[in-house]
Formats: C-alpha cells, structure tokens, sequence
C-alpha cells in the first residue's frame, strides 16, 4: 500500500503521540508505581522489584529530567495534531475511513499521554509536598 500524501503527517503524528504515551508513562513508572506499591503494603515486592530492574531508581532520581522530557514530547504532539486536525483525508472510502481512525488514533494517545503525565506528577511533585 503506497502513502498517500495528506495521510503522511497522520502516521507521523501517531509515531509521535505513541512515543509520547511511552515518555510519559515513564513517569508513571518512576513515581506512581513505588508509592502505591509501598502504600499498599508491597513494600518488600518493590524491593525486589528495584533489585531486579536498578533503573527504576536512576528514573527516580532523575525524575525532573523525567517529566521534562515527558512534557515536551506532550507539547510537540500535541501541537503536531492540533495542526494536524484540519488536513484533508482522500476521497476514497476506505482511506477516508482509515485516516479518519489514525487522527481518532493519535488523539487518544494523546489523551492518555497527558492522564499518565498528570497522574505521575500528582505522585512525584504534589502529594510529596503535603506530607
């Protein structure tokens, strides 16, 4: 199947909002997921769980550069589809139906990137400071 051109920055715009979701739901792996862990009494499997993967406290350490990168990778895709939202999809039925599922596609990756994005800050930034 060749590409058609109006359908090029589709597939580029979900590339990048499924990049996104995967950025942001390091966040979620970083921060949300030690603190339920422990609050939920799994302290010991997140003892484990860090002897087995150590990266997770690089990410815990790091985690400012973490949402850092996170965030600018929401705000380019979210710009990308945003300008994205207006181009038109071809005249042919089936690729009409199938550029009308990427752009459904990338906005709703989006959307989960920005949820994981605010979930993992609410754990790592503001939830420490009420304590």
């Amino acid at each position: 199947m060749t590409d058609i051109p109006a359908q090029a920055p589709l597939r580029r715009n979900l590339g990048v909002a499924f990049l996104t979701l995967l950025a942001s739901s390091g966040t979620l792996v970083c921060c949300v997921l030690p603190a339920v862990m422990v609050a939920l009494g799994a302290g010991a499997a997140l003892a484990g769980l860090v002897t087995a993967v150590p990266q997770l406290v690089w990410l815990s350490e790091h985690k400012a550069g973490v949402f850092g990168i996170a965030s600018a990778m929401l705000a380019i895709s979210g710009v990308l589809l945003w300008r994205a939202r207006r181009l038109p999809c071809p005249s042919d039925p089936s690729l009409a139906r199938a550029c009308t599922r990427l752009r459904t596609a990338s906005v709703v990756l989006w959307w989960a990137a920005a949820v994981c994005m605010l979930v993992g800050a609410t754990f790592a930034f503001v939830l420490p400071a009420l304590v």
